[in-house]
């Protein structure tokens, strides 16, 4: 395995700097992530902004969690899963939505449930979700827009998902109270 480093902000590459910065501002800390991220600083910038866009999406704090969620459980993200299940409390998101995400157990609402078999039919399909999915999820309520949001959170997920794999990041303090395996 390939030993990566977590940087901050005196080993990041100069271009990574002002972004750990950014970390800083929005988390307090630099996210063992973003220190891994930083050593290609077109990665961090590119994710740093994927995350905001998401966050700016036409998607509530739960929905944004369910599709967040969805998508580290289904990738077996062992860094992700902690990390989001922390950011799904200080958003208020209910404990019985992040516990129903994390163990694979039906969500409290059959509308979040719906977000949840959309985003698994983009993310197994690669994006090639069928008419039924696309049906159901527009029967739920939900819009062209979102459809095309699950992608953008598909794809800011898949940027932290695989560097985690990659990297083995370790679980930073904060979150890891909320230590999280797949199950079999």
């Amino acid at each position: 395995m390939t030993n990566f480093t977590l940087h901050d902000k005196e080993s990041a590459p100069q271009a990574s700097q002002n972004l750990l910065d950014n970390s800083i501002k929005a988390f307090g800390m630099v996210p063992g992530l973003h220190a891994v991220m930083a050593e290609a600083p077109g990665l961090l910038e590119g994710y740093q902004r994927l995350h905001q866009l998401f966050l700016d999406s036409s998607f509530d704090d739960e929905e944004t969690t369910v599709v967040w969620q969805t998508i580290n459980v289904e990738h077996a993200c062992h860094y992700c899963v902690p990390a989001h299940t922390g950011i799904a409390k200080s958003m208020n998101v209910d404990d019985a939505i992040t516990e129903a995400l994390r163990n694979e157990t039906p969500l409290p609402t059959d509308r979040l449930e719906t977000l949840r078999d959309f985003t698994l039919a983009v993310v197994r399909g690669r994006g090639n979700a069928d008419d039924s999915a696309v049906a159901a999820f527009l029967e739920a309520g939900f819009t062209k827009r979102q459809i095309l949001e699950v992608v953008l959170g598909t794809a800011q997920k898949v940027m932290s998902n695989y560097t985690n794999h990659l990297a083995e990041t370790p679980i930073d303090k904060p979150f890891q109270k909320f230590e999280w395996h797949k199950a079999d």
